[in-house]
């Protein structure tokens, strides 16, 4: 029997209906910087850019990013990781009409953090958080195994927001993954940290 194809997502706008433990809800609901989060429990954290292209948009995305239907746009994938651990898939798209003047920094960010930029520019304005449990078979669940080279056995839970400045739209998705729970478990407050961020 052929796997089911999910490509839809169900987003919920409030944490409790992903129904997340106490500690995931914590990782999902904190608005703030995610890669200042990251550094506090671990030693030594970097940004893995996967790559950054033109690519055709996912049929769950495309409309909150004021599309009217699939198309191309500038897609960047990325893993965070914590002591070299995979932490999180970072999934962000922007629409190709955005222009340098909307995202000036979008395009040369390669391994450097997209997050410091968000937090640091006053003129980026963070909408609403949204929440998923993305099922195996979400074109993002697959394409964060295939990063990691491993086959998740459970939904993986996910956030996404949507970042405006000037004219322009950005839409970052973040995946948790299952070595999440080795960084909580393991983590050291009062570490010396890395002060990269994502």
């Amino acid at each position: 029997m052929k796997p089911l194809k999910v490509k839809h997502a169900h987003w919920c706008a409030h944490v409790n209906g992903v129904f997340p433990s106490p500690v995931m809800r914590d990782w999902l609901s904190d608005n703030g910087s995610l890669t200042r989060k990251l550094t506090s429990h671990s030693r030594q954290f970097r940004v893995e850019r996967l790559h950054q292209k033109q690519s055709k948009c996912l049929s769950d995305e495309f409309r909150l990013i004021g599309l009217t239907r699939q198309t191309r746009v500038q897609e960047r994938e990325v893993l965070l990781r914590c002591d070299e651990l995979p932490i999180v898939f970072g999934h962000t798209i922007v629409p190709t009409g955005a222009t340098a003047a909307d995202w000036p920094f979008f395009g040369t960010l390669g391994n450097r953090s997209l997050g410091t930029t968000l937090f640091g520019d006053p003129r980026v304005v963070q909408g609403i958080l949204q929440y998923a449990r993305l099922h195996l078979q979400h074109p993002l669940a697959r394409r964060a195994g295939m990063a990691i080279g491993k086959e998740f056995t459970a939904p993986l839970f996910a956030r996404r927001c949507l970042y405006r400045r000037k004219k322009g739209v950005l839409l970052v998705t973040e995946l948790f993954l299952p070595a999440l729970s080795d960084l909580t478990s393991h983590s050291r407050p009062g570490a010396r940290l890395n002060e990269s961020t994502r």
